[in-house]
Order: structure tokens, then C-alpha cells, then sequence
């Protein structure tokens, strides 16, 4: 389909999502689909997919500053520390989604990050849902691109059984996208080869 994919003034084309918003652009051109590894930015990205349910992802991810700053930096020790007086300045924080039960939902997946790190890294734990290889996709049109996967399932059903929160297949197959665990840059995008490439450094 010709909407799928825009030709942007640069001559590049690129996914239909980002339209030609530059701040999403600029996100789409370096971040989404570049394969992550880090331990705590695997956590962010989990926990700011969690808050865009019921959302758009450019509504979270133009407050993402104001995420990590309300929320340490994300970093998980810190976070699992929270107390009700934290619950009650996150929740009179405008800078971030104000919803009580992710916020909580938050500092419990804190909790359990700590405890999946002590016997292995998180990042591992999450990457070996697609076998430590990120999945090449050859998607040419957006009617292709699925909304979950059987390994998103997968590691919605294991994120739930260990206590993380708002973590459906959905939501982690719009990480795992996010993330880089499976390229879903259409094949006409000047980003899918780009990944491609990224992945096979590894």
C-alpha cells in the first residue's frame, strides 16, 4: 500500500507511524528496532510500555523525560524503595501518566527485576524469549505487522507468574518491538536494513 510507507523530504522513506512529526521521526530513526541489551533500559522500556496501555506511544514518549526523572532514572533499586509518600508525589506529578495502578504496578515490577537479577540478568531473561537473536521480519505492508506473537505471549505469561504488571502480549510484543527482539520495520523503510545490520554485530 503507497500509505505505508512516507517518503520524507530527506528522500528517505520511512513506516507509515512516525508520520512526519520530527520528534517521532527522530525516535524512529534511533531508537526503535536498534537491539537493547542494557539491563535497566530493558526495565524502562517494559515499564513505559505498561503506562501506554490505553494510550498512544507518542503521548509516553513525549513525557519520558519527566518519566525518568519522576521515577529515579529508572533505576530499579531505587524504585522498589518507593513508599506511599512516593505514590502520592507521582500521583500529583502532571510531567507523567497520573494512574495510581500502574504507578504501584511500577514499584512492584521493581521488585521483581531485583529478584529475576539475582539469579540472571534481566536482560538475558528477556532475550532468551527469541533465543538471544533478534527475529528478522520481512513485512512489506502495516496489514502484516501482527499485534503478538507466540513469544510475546510467552513472555507475558512468565512477566505475570513472577508479579510484573501490565504486561499483556500486546504490550510486550510492542517492546519487543521496540527493543529490537524482532525487526518490524517495513522492508521498504530505510531503517529495516539498518537493524538488520545492528543485529548481526551481535
Amino acid at each position: 500500500m503507497p500509505d505505508d510507507l512516507i517518503l520524507h523530504e530527506d528522500g528517505q522513506q520511512r513506516c507509515f507511524w512516525p508520520g512526519s512529526d520530527p520528534f517521532y521521526v527522530a525516535y524512529h530513526d534511533t531508537d526503535w528496532g536498534v537491539p537493547e541489551y542494557g539491563d535497566r533500559a530493558l526495565f524502562e522500556k517494559l515499564i513505559l510500555d505498561g503506562f501506554q496501555a490505553g494510550l498512544s506511544w507518542i503521548t509516553i514518549l513525549r513525557k519520558r523525560d519527566n518519566f525518568r526523572r519522576a521515577f529515579a532514572g529508572f533505576e530499579p533499586e531505587a524504585i522498589a524503595r518507593f513508599g506511599d509518600d512516593d505514590v502520592a508525589r507521582l500521583m500529583g506529578d502532571a510531567g507523567i501518566v497520573r494512574n495510581r495502578a500502574k504507578i504501584e504496578g511500577t514499584i512492584k515490577s521493581a521488585k521483581v527485576y531485583l529478584a529475576i537479577q539475582e539469579r540472571d540478568s534481566f536482560s538475558r531473561f528477556l532475550w532468551d524469549f527469541v533465543d538471544g537473536v533478534p527475529q528478522q521480519n520481512g513485512f512489506t505492508a502495516r496489514s502484516q505487522i501482527p499485534v503478538d506473537s507466540a513469544a510475546s505471549k510467552a513472555m507475558a505469561k512468565e512477566l505475570k507468574a513472577r508479579g510484573f504488571t501490565f504486561c499483556g502480549p500486546t504490550i510486550t510484543y510492542a517492546f519487543m518491538q521496540a527493543v529490537g527482539m524482532v525487526n518490524d520495520h517495513l522492508v521498504g523503510c530505510c531503517r529495516h536494513a539498518a537493524c538488520a545490520a545492528l543485529a548481526k554485530k551481535r
